[in-house]
């Protein structure tokens, strides 16, 4: 029977999928890294306040890069180049979602519009990592090998997405709700765009690898656009609502270490 549980079991029990997998979200948690990186070291004098969150969430995303690497050392694996189509952070800047590299790599001072920008950007990606991980969470959390990763990983992802509802709430409240409603919108409309092509291009690697059927490869690619159409219908909604969360002041202290797998 296909499932979400055994398409997983499949891609980590075979070593070329899996370091794939891994390799995919080890570049993808690096970059993020290195955004967030950049975001604290040019944030506007008048939000300065908001450098050490923003740095929080830069180190926990470098660190969930280092606990991909290291589940590939465990089992004697090496990262691989990311193939371009499943780039999902690089596609996602080149759609013009989020603040573009250009402006990170430049040393002028960030403006609040920006740090408001960042901060829906983040709210929408943020949505669909605490999914991903509580799904993983949900089949993986006792896995020898895998359950302490996944379960640090989906805490993270959780208190990531909680700051984002709370800092923008904040921002809301000092006059930029309508941007922010604006650019929330834009976000996610573009993410689920991504997320599918993405989705349907790391299907098709992992098809290859795995040597899928062409039938089984069709009914997954089904599965994804099925999935495209119920967020462009509806869905997206769930990106771009803002609530006060249960975990206040989620990255207001430092990032916890994974001596355990970096």
């Amino acid at each position: 029977m296909l499932s979400a549980k055994s398409l997983f079991l499949e891609i980590l029990d075979n070593d070329e999928s899996f370091r794939l997998f891994c390799s995919i979200a080890a570049s993808g948690e690096a970059q993020g890294g290195w955004e967030n990186a950049r975001i604290a070291a040019l944030v506007p004098t008048s939000e300065r306040h908001l450098a050490p969150k923003i740095t929080r969430h830069g180190a926990d995303e470098d660190k969930h890069g280092r606990i991909f690497h290291a589940l590939m050392r465990k089992r004697g694996l090496s990262a691989v180049p990311v193939p371009p189509d499943t780039d999902y952070t690089m596609l996602l800047e080149r759609h013009g979602i989020g603040l573009a590299h250009d402006k990170l790599r430049d040393d002028r001072p960030l403006t609040v519009g920006d740090i408001v920008t960042y901060l829906a950007h983040s709210r929408v990606t943020e949505q669909r990592a605490s999914e991903q991980m509580e799904l993983l969470r949900r089949y993986f959390a006792d896995h020898p090998d895998l359950g302490r990763a996944v379960r640090m990983i989906s805490d993270d992802e959780d208190n990531h997405l909680a700051y984002c509802h709370e800092e923008l709430l904040r921002f809301a409240a000092a006059g930029h709700g309508r941007t922010i409603q604006h650019t929330l919108r834009a976000c996610a409309l573009a993410e689920i765009r991504v997320y599918r092509d993405v989705s349907l291009a790391v299907m098709a690697h992992m098809g290859r690898i795995l040597g899928w059927p062409k039938g089984r490869s069709a009914l997954l690619a089904l599965g994804v656009h099925a999935v495209y159409a119920y967020e462009r219908a509806a869905g997206w909604r769930r990106m771009v609502s803002l609530r006060m969360p249960e975990r206040r002041n989620a990255l207001g202290g430092p990032a916890t270490a994974a001596p355990e797998f970096a």
